[in-house]
């Protein structure tokens, strides 16, 4: 095995629906963090196509110690790619952790709830000085950027593959771009015997810049079932894929699935990666600058440690509810430029996953991806070839 071991680690782009005047303003907050960007850079490879699959609510010493209930994750993948022995959530339960991942938005009393409503934000609308919006709600107001805004702004393609979403078109709320009617109650909170689409696993709903646009949001927030076509070829292959499980795959549903019958947690986990993920692996656009990111959510909420100076933020004094954190998951990544057994420890958290997704297409940081120390994916990860 590759092993590295660095020490511990201690934020919008041109306008959209939001307007000029909202894009401006963010833009001044993050040009002083974007100019420590090209620091970086060098130890960057050139990826050209991200695959991001989020787990759920699972801890590191149930998924990767000993007896695993699914060996495939802990074992197999592992012995292909890097293992990150320190990347936590960012707070408790799991819709703050998602939102966290696209835009670096840190966890307000309602989306550590899960978004039972999907209300609107109410407090101020242009992100501060670390790229936040400080108030509470579900749905965050226009000029709060994701990484899908940034990746149209620089011309490249992304898509969210939402496991089962309109299997039940009244309950998800769409056959794409799948949500509840704005400040109405979310209906998707429990999987059912056919459907297991969950709005809260879903970042790209949860923000006005996106779903303000339906024909936009519909293109790009579409079922799992399209990846395999988009996938054979590097050209429909978007440069980020966000990919997302039922309720039974992701392990949410725990032991047994919605069904009644079929087995949930890890072993479901198990099956769903040993489907999918040769699928990526073996696609010429993975072959050719593949990264394929496979986290969780956040761990047991027994554990709400966090890690990498991990700040509160304005919205609520705990992120995981009892605690700093969403806890310790672990990761594993895939690529061509990642050796088989790789292992780091260094200290990760989904807001440095954001970090190191916009550094690999180039792209400034986006709330807190662009906190002061936080490290992002460098040569403890990239171990298979000489660093650009």
């Amino acid at each position: 095995m590759t092993m590295v071991a660095l020490a511990s680690c201690g934020g919008a782009d041109s306008p959209g629906v939001a307007g000029k005047a909202a894009a401006a303003a963010q833009n001044t907050t993050v040009v002083a963090k974007a100019s420590a960007m090209s620091q970086t850079l060098g130890s960057i490879p050139k990826i050209g196509h991200v695959f991001v699959i989020v787990l759920e609510n699972k801890g590191y010493a149930a998924t990767f110690g000993t007896g695993s209930q699914a060996p495939y994750l802990a074992s197999t993948l592992t012995s292909q790619g890097a293992l990150l022995t320190q990347y936590y959530g960012i707070g408790h339960n799991s819709n703050d952790n998602y939102l966290a991942m696209v835009s670096g938005q840190s966890p307000n009393p309602q989306t550590q709830a899960d978004c039972q409503y999907y209300s609107d934000w109410i407090g101020t609308t242009i992100p501060d000085a670390n790229g936040q919006v400080v108030g509470s709600g579900c749905v965050y107001p226009p000029a709060v950027r994701t990484i899908a805004n940034q990746l149209e702004t620089a011309g490249l393609n992304w898509r969210g593959y939402m496991e089962d979403m309109g299997n039940d078109l009244a309950r998800d709320g769409g056959a794409t771009c799948s949500h509840p009617p704005l400040n109405g109650q979310d209906g998707t909170q429990k999987a059912t015997a056919t459907d297991g689409y969950a709005t809260r696993h879903d970042p790209f709903v949860y923000f006005h810049s996106i779903v303000d646009n339906p024909t936009d949001c519909n293109a790009h927030v579409v079922r799992l079932d399209n990846l395999a076509n988009d996938l054979a070829n590097p050209n429909t292959t978007p440069a980020l894929s966000f990919i997302v499980p039922n309720l039974c795959n992701d392990g949410h549903d725990d032991p047994t699935c919605a069904d009644g019958t079929t087995a949930g947690g890890l072993p479901a986990i198990n099956d769903f990666l040993q489907n999918w993920v040769p699928k990526i692996t073996s696609s010429a656009a993975f072959k050719q600058d593949g990264l394929l990111i496979i986290t969780f959510d956040e761990a047991d909420t027994s554990d709400a440690s966090a890690c990498c100076g991990e700040p509160a933020g304005p919205n609520t004094p705990l992120p995981g509810i009892t605690g700093p954190g969403g806890g310790l998951t672990g990761a594993v990544l895939l690529s061509p430029f990642i050796k088989g057994g790789t292992i780091s420890n260094t200290p990760y958290n989904h807001y440095a996953l954001l970090k190191s997704i916009e550094e690999v297409f180039g792209l400034s940081y986006l709330g807190y991806a662009g906190m002061s120390g936080l490290q992002s994916f460098g040569s403890d990860v990239y171990t298979a070839q000489k660093l650009q």
